[in-house]
């Protein structure tokens, strides 16, 4: 495993790190503690020392898992955890002093740790990112020491843009091979400010694995299923919020361009091409997508040929669909 520094924070973590949205299950299963551990164990036998969460993950149980396997080991562990999707309604007004702190509060109790090494608000309305109350909060709690570090996981390219204008040591934000606009522009802001830029939903919701094709069916509960025209959540998460017979065919030409049959490995290693990009959290359902994920990082690095056949591709079949909404 490979390592880097997550901006400010001086935190050296592992390029290819561990997101846990499905942890101990598949999309829409119940939770299954052995599993959870199982799949945690692999991660760090990987070498992969951050592990991302949030406090709605199977309604806390992912935070519960996280912090007693961290607790367990020697090493640290980084923790990345997310706050405010437990607001009903989800509105900017909810993004107050009195509910970030609270959550803070639940988040350390759930992972039994005396202090949150980074807490992000998750993708809040875009109000809360020039909501001066919401980043005094975050300031507050890290002189407190209840936070070490924190930072947003956003949607859009301009929520990022406006949080910088905080103290945030981190923007969690979705790029991929569909997804080229942060590299474009918000990559080099980042690195202005020394913020560091953890990469989520870098599979297109595993459109980039290259193995699904138009007679593939997803569960009742996963989001692939009911969400693809956004009506859950944002549409953006699912399948990168792209048609997902285009993406189909678009990860299809990806394999046969660059002459591949391992699209999920080569995708996350076109990731790291960016050295803005601090850790890629890629989730997993089983231990050997662990290890399949992490040799990511000892693939060769892209040729410029390589690089320009994946823009190519997004242009011709991605860009129109995408680019300008997020």
């Amino acid at each position: 495993m490979n390592y880097r520094i997550l901006g400010k924070t001086g935190y050296k973590v592992s390029e290819i790190s561990l997101g846990t949205w499905q942890l101990g299950s598949k999309w829409g299963d119940p939770f299954d503690e052995k599993v959870a551990r199982n799949t945690l164990e692999a991660a760090y036998e990987q070498g992969i020392n951050l592990f991302d969460t949030a406090d709605i993950y199977q309604d806390g149980m992912s935070e519960n898992a996280v912090g007693e396997f961290v607790r367990s080991k020697s090493e640290k562990i980084y923790v990345v955890t997310k706050c405010g999707r437990k607001l009903n309604p989800h509105v900017a007004e909810g993004y107050n002093k009195d509910n970030i702190t609270r959550f803070a509060l639940d988040s350390l109790k759930n992972l039994g740790v005396e202090s949150l090494d980074m807490l992000l608000l998750h993708c809040p309305p875009t109000a809360v990112y020039h909501s001066d109350e919401a980043f005094t909060t975050l300031d507050n709690l890290k002189s407190q020491g209840i936070v070490r570090n924190y930072g947003v996981s956003v949607e859009r390219i301009d929520e990022a843009i406006a949080a910088m204008q905080y103290g945030i040591s981190a923007i969690e934000v979705i790029f991929n091979m569909f997804r080229l606009r942060p590299a474009d522009e918000l990559f080099a802001a980042a690195h202005e400010n020394n913020v560091g830029i953890i990469v989520r939903v870098p599979l297109a919701s595993g459109l980039l694995t290259g193995k699904f094709n138009e007679n593939s069916v997803f569960g009742e509960n996963d989001h692939r299923n009911y969400n693809r025209d956004g009506k859950f959540f944002d549409k953006g998460e699912t399948f990168s919020g792209i048609d997902y017979m285009t993406g189909v065919k678009a990860a299809k030409e990806l394999k046969e361009a660059l002459g591949t049959d391992n699209l999920a490995e080569t995708a996350l290693r076109y990731i790291l091409m960016y050295p803005e990009v601090s850790t890629v959290i890629p989730g997993a359902s089983s231990p050997q997508q662990i290890v399949n994920n992490a040799n990511a990082t000892q693939l060769p690095p892209f040729t410029p040929e390589q690089m320009a056949i994946v823009r190519d591709i997004y242009n011709r079949y991605i860009r129109e669909q995408v680019h300008d909404k997020w």
